[in-house]
């Protein structure tokens, strides 16, 4: 794969100052930062986007997410490894990620409802906008993840 620009940041720096800025507030958000990086991960599972994918799973690592956690993402439906609330945030999620597809469906909504203060619900909703525009960002441009030479061996 071949990037289609050097450094896109470099291009629209005010722009990636802005979205920076929009991470950085999630961090007083209220939602869980394992949980925040397993959205980020089923997003960009969604999305195509190996660059997010490396990134958040070594993010998501760094939480102490469990390897088989991270694994059983791409059919967390079927696991038991997820908590209600992580299952509430994933599906809403999966139905903003999919917007045109889904609609964002009134009982995918009563689950962040249940499990979402008012607040968070926005946090949540946010959260995912952002990391959908990191991924059009970078599968746009035809980011490279980092390789790890033993991974690649």
């Amino acid at each position: 794969m071949t990037p289609r620009l050097t450094n896109p940041h470099k291009l629209a720096p005010e722009a990636i100052k802005a979205m920076m800025a929009l991470e950085a507030s999630f961090a007083s958000s209220g939602l869980e930062p394992a949980l925040m990086e397993l959205v980020k991960l089923r997003a960009s599972q969604i999305n195509g986007c190996a660059f997010c994918i490396h990134m958040h799973t070594t993010d998501a690592r760094k939480t102490g997410e469990s390897e088989m956690r991270l694994y059983m993402l791409n059919a967390w439906r079927e696991s038991s490894l997820y908590s209600d609330r992580e299952r509430a945030a994933l599906t809403w999620t999966e139905a903003l990620t999919l917007l045109p597809q889904t609609g964002a469906p009134d009982a995918d909504y009563d689950l962040v409802k249940n499990q979402f203060s008012e607040a968070e619900q926005v946090q949540l909703t946010m959260l995912i906008g952002a990391i959908n525009v990191w991924n059009r960002l970078q599968v746009g441009f035809r980011a490279a993840h980092p390789v790890d030479k033993k991974a690649a061996a």
